[in-house]
């Protein structure tokens, strides 16, 4: 009889081999786990990216928050870069803000602020005439500082009376020698000062007083046809004109040009504004004379 060798029992196999397989499984699960949250990140990047959007990160707690990488709280905004979004931001537009309003009492005190300083001589050629500048006491919305800054900057300009060379100008101080004067007035104290008290409308140049009247500085003229601005650079002119020797002069023709001698603020006649004695480097004039305008009776 021959001997043979009986096979294993199953329970009987080598133990080694059934805790190699058991490790082997044990080491995919911890590998897709780990691979998992690897996954998801990559997603959520690439997310981000397509969107173009920000994550704003929520505050961590807890110790050593100030060093670990701050968590997300899934809130988003979107960014403003020009190069993600195709726009290039609004320039902020600002209004500027609109002058106070010049106010004034129909009879001023008769007091008077003067102008400090001296400006530069106006015009290269002519006679020297210095003026100071004097604003009622009573008169808001406009400096004197600001007045005499624009009667200062219209007769340097190079279309008014120092541009002919016949003439320079100089603003100078109180107390300083002067050959006239120009006044920013209340309508009562420019009847006092032109010797005609039932006019409180108009201005006037009296012997050595340029008085301009508050009230057509603070409101113009209706039916004048040019800016507020216009209407104060003519009655400067208009008036140092007269200290200057030029009476008042006629429309010359329908839809021409005044001359700023004629009386535009009590009618054009025809005429169109002009603030100006010079045009084209030459004076410009019309025949002497004035209309028979009626003066309003209000300010």
């Amino acid at each position: 009889m021959s001997a043979r060798r009986a096979a294993r029992p199953s329970s009987a196999r080598d133990p080694r081999a059934g805790r190699r397989r058991a490790e082997g499984r044990r080491g995919r699960s911890r590998s897709r786990r780990l691979l998992l949250p690897a996954v998801t990140a990559v997603a959520l990047g690439l997310a981000v990216g397509v969107l173009g959007v920000t994550v704003v990160s929520g505050a961590s707690s807890g110790p050593g928050a100030a060093g670990a990488a701050t968590p997300t709280t899934g809130v988003v905004r979107e960014t403003d870069e020009p190069s993600r979004s195709g726009r290039t931001p609004e320039p902020e537009v600002t209004t500027p803000a609109a002058p106070p309003p010049v106010v004034y009492p129909a009879a001023g005190p008769r007091t008077w602020r003067t102008v400090g300083g001296r400006s530069p001589v106006l015009g290269t050629a002519g006679s020297l005439l210095r003026f100071r500048v004097s604003v009622e006491n009573g008169i808001t919305g406009v400096t004197p500082e600001q007045f005499a800054e624009a009667v200062v900057t219209t007769l340097g300009d190079p279309r008014s009376w120092t541009a002919g060379g016949r003439w320079r100008l100089q603003r100078v101080g109180p107390g300083e020698s002067a050959n006239f004067t120009v006044y920013l007035a209340t309508p009562a104290t420019r009847g006092q000062l032109c010797n005609d008290a039932s006019d409180h409308y108009t201005s006037c140049r009296n012997d050595d007083r340029v008085v301009i009247n508050v009230a057509r500085w603070a409101h113009g003229v209706s039916n004048y046809g040019a800016p507020l601005a216009e209407y104060r650079q003519y009655v400067v002119n208009h008036e140092v004109g007269h200290r200057l020797g030029h009476g008042h002069e006629l429309c010359p023709g329908k839809g021409r040009v005044a001359p700023v001698m004629q009386q535009q603020t009590l009618g054009m006649h025809g005429c169109t504004a002009n603030a100006w004695p010079m045009r084209d480097g030459r004076l410009y004039a019309g025949r002497s004379g004035q209309y028979d305008d009626p003066i309003p009776d209000t300010d």
